[in-house]
């Protein structure tokens, strides 16, 4: 499809992912390569806003998750209510391995495009969906089945969005940059955290408890649908990016890449999911779920709470392009295993130290959790893309990354708040997070280096 009428847009951040080239042979300032400045801006912000609006979605549905608890569970003790709630949370995630399949698929046989064209549409009507159900009181059961149904809906969708923004941007990137270019998708997913925290906080500033029990709460679901139909304009402006268009004139794409990937790449999806383990835990328990441990296991107020992830967000989204940076000159393996031994080490004295009740202590910790995950998260999109090749790459990825964040990822919320129940120690989230960090730490280990290697066909 022609980008001759497209929107001339801004990169969304760092001046070093501007590196470069042109499309459908129209120049503008190129580098090596053939694909210009104003095609990867495009490329850029096409990835940058689909992550944008799935995340913004989940960040709102953990930072309200006890004002959702009221409206859509029976009355009940406040922490069955929170459980009920983080379970649908969890339960939308395990559809999306399935949704891995479906769109890695899609992406590996029809495009990357495509793909990322459809998912952001289905991913923000849901969203959207969620501000429209009645309560429990109204409809009774109804609520949390209809509210159950289109979490589903919206884990499907979702399944393809990570997995295909990293490998569209790594397919574009200048091999010297596919680090740094695929950072923008853990920052995107950050971004859409972070106006999720603020829209949160200052909506418990602004309204009473009835108020935002009554209707406030979804304020923040209504803004899905315009940010996905933003979305979905910018990306059917996009060309596919460029080896996947190699394969497709040689008539090299694969008619079953799931097969493809089960039989010749097993031992990469083996270490995909278990590189994986530290994103999927981290990313839940430090940036989605803090704000409900900060506020019902340690007592801080929802302000409170609020602004010191907020502050961690915006932290966490500067690091993240350090960290894109590193990994292109230090290697892949490197940075990742630094963060799982860092993760090994400290995160058991961080949350003894959220326990000191000392806000500014808090804020740090956060800060310092946060810029640890970076490590992690800032690399784990090229060299997930790198490590499996273009025929099945979109498969490899969603499935592996799909699958770790299904079983472990959507339920950390509900995990640490009932290993909380269980062990009796607000050091549970703590424990599991070292766990998943070793777990990390191994696979790295046995993985090879994937930077600083031209993509595999």
């Amino acid at each position: 499809m022609s980008t001759e009428h497209s929107p001339r847009l801004a990169a969304p951040t760092s001046a070093g992912l501007e590196a470069d080239v042109s499309l459908n042979g129209q120049p503008s300032s190129a580098a090596p390569g053939g694909i210009g400045k104003d095609a990867r801006r495009r490329v850029l912000w096409g990835s940058f806003i689909g992550n944008f609006v799935e995340w913004f979605d989940y960040a709102v549905y953990g930072y309200l998750a006890s004002t959702i608890a009221a409206a859509f569970f029976p009355d009940s003790d406040r922490q069955t209510a929170l459980l009920a709630t983080f379970a649908v949370f969890a339960i939308s995630f395990f559809v999306r391995p399935l949704g891995g399949f479906v769109w890695g698929h899609i992406g590996d046989r029809l495009g990357r495009r495509t793909a990322l064209s459809l998912s952001i549409l289905i991913m923000s009507g849901a969203t959207f969906c969620i501000a429209l159900i009645p309560p429990y009181a109204m409809i009774g059961v109804g609520a949390p089945i209809t509210l159950l149904v289109i979490r589903v809906i919206q884990g499907f969708s979702a399944a393809g969005e990570y997995a295909g923004a990293s490998a569209f941007l790594v397919e574009y990137a200048p091999a010297h940059r596919r680090g740094l270019y695929a950072a923008v998708v853990p920052a995107s997913t950050a971004a859409g955290l972070l106006l999720g925290s603020l829209l949160a906080a200052l909506l418990s500033i602004v309204l009473s408890d009835a108020q935002m029990a009554a209707w406030g709460w979804r304020l923040p679901f209504l803004l899905a649908a315009p940010m996905g139909l933003i979305g979905r304009y910018i990306r059917t402006k996009l060309e596919d990016t460029p080896v996947f268009r190699e394969l497709a004139a040689e008539d090299e794409v694969i008619h079953a890449p799931v097969k493809d990937m089960f039989v010749k790449h097993w031992r990469s999806l083996l270490l995909a999911v278990g590189a994986v383990l530290l994103n999927a835990v981290g990313f839940y328990v430090i940036l989605s779920y803090m704000p409900t441990y900060l506020s019902t296991e340690l007592g801080f107020g929802a302000t409170e709470s609020f602004f010191a992830t907020t502050i961690a967000l915006l932290t966490y989204i500067g690091f993240i392009f350090l960290t894109g940076l590193a990994s292109d000159r230090f290697g892949r393996k490197r940075v990742l295993l630094t963060a799982s031994v860092l993760f090994i080490l400290l995160t058991v004295p961080a949350f003894m130290l959220l326990d000191t009740g000392n806000f500014a202590v808090i804020l740090l910790v956060e800060v310092f959790l946060g810029a640890m995950l970076t490590l992690n998260d800032g690399t784990l999109p090229s060299f997930l893309a790198e490590l499996f090749p273009t025929r099945i790459r979109y498969s490899g990825f969603a499935v592996s990354f799909n699958l770790a964040n299904a079983v472990f990822g959507g339920t950390a919320p509900f995990m640490a708040t009932l290993l909380i129940g269980v062990l009796h120690t607000k050091l549970a989230p703590a424990w599991y997070l070292v766990a998943a960090a070793i777990v990390s730490l191994i696979a790295v280990l046995c993985a090879k280096e994937t930077s600083r290697r031209p993509l595999a066909r």
